[in-house]
């Protein structure tokens, strides 16, 4: 069974049918075992001990004005107790637990049980959701969650317009020649950083196209035998990340848009020897460079890699 990436998983059961049921909600709220999945500026609250672990909190433990059907977000049933996610509204960061402090998720879920990782990025992906879809945009009126925060629903009574959670689907793609790899930078990352070419899914195109047109687009190469890989959410805020391998047809590289600093051709002893640095390894990028790599090598790249975490800025 392939190895599923950080993020992904059957992590909770989602719930869905329970989202309108107003006195299941009345029950959750009133059951000591519900816990809250905080969020605040976009960071996740991490509990420091023998390893860091996600930190869930009890109703009491939050603002009481954040305790309501309004203002949290049913997550879903983890292990017979009801998770929510709740944003924090605060300048500073909130004291809430003793040896816990929020965390940008993505510097730390890679150290992280794999089901806390993927339950802290689906809260994190609803809050902000919510923060940026505050105003109807078919109106400009207010809007108000519905269906557990699943739903924002304008107040507009002429219009009642509904926005539903959004993803933005992105292609990332490993291109090899079989003996090399084509790696790209951008100029915000780390000094020697090198990652698989990327980039958003455009309207009226297909998985495939999209791929063809952005190795193209950034590196100048034409690819064939374009393969699904694999996927990974990656709630930064509301990417899908749409892995695949591809062969490149051309091998000469031109940088044809100002996405990439560089990009170039690698083989695996390169990479063996630390060059260049790669990305890490919670991310499909790393992913799809160790399947690559690990299908020529006697030895996995895990051996080799040394991580290290993406800018905050990123």
């Amino acid at each position: 069974m392939q190895k599923r990436n950080v993020f992904a998983g059957p992590y909770v059961d989602r719930a869905a049918h329970l989202r309108q049921d107003s006195a299941w909600f009345a029950g959750a709220l009133a059951d000591a075992s519900s816990r809250v999945v905080p969020v605040w500026n976009s960071r996740s609250l991490i509990a420091y001990g023998d390893e860091p672990r996600a930190a869930f909190l009890a109703f009491d433990e939050i603002p009481p004005e954040r305790r309501s059907v309004d203002t949290l977000v049913l997550l879903g049933r983890v292990d017979d107790a009801s998770f929510f996610a709740c944003e924090i509204e605060s300048i500073e960061p909130p004291q809430l637990l003793d040896g816990a402090r929020f965390e940008d998720l993505r510097l730390v879920a890679s150290l992280l049980p794999p089901e806390e990782a993927g339950l802290l990025g689906y809260a994190r992906a609803m809050v902000s959701w919510q923060r940026t879809h505050r105003f109807c945009g078919s109106c400009g009126a207010t809007t108000l969650p519905a269906k557990g925060g699943h739903v924002l629903v304008c107040t507009n009574p002429a219009c009642r317009h509904e926005q539903f959670p959004r993803l933005d689907p992105a292609i990332i793609v490993l291109v090899s020649d079989g003996e090399r790899a084509l790696l790209g930078r951008q100029a915000s990352w780390p000094v020697g950083r090198y990652s698989t070419i990327a980039g958003f899914v455009e309207p009226g195109e297909s998985l495939e196209d999209a791929v063809a047109r952005e190795v193209l687009e950034e590196t100048g190469v034409q690819v064939d035998a374009i393969e699904y890989h694999s996927s990974q959410p990656w709630p930064f805020p509301a990417s899908l990340m749409l892995g695949f391998t591809a062969h490149a047809v051309t091998h000469a590289v031109h940088l044809r848009d100002a996405e990439l600093e560089d990009a170039r051709w690698f083989t695996r002893a390169e990479l063996a020897a630390g060059a260049p640095l790669l990305p890490p390894n919670q991310s499909i990028s790393f992913r799809l460079i160790e399947h690559w790599f690990d299908a020529g090598s006697e030895r996995p790249l895990r051996d080799f890699h040394v991580t290290t975490p993406w800018p905050q800025s990123r």
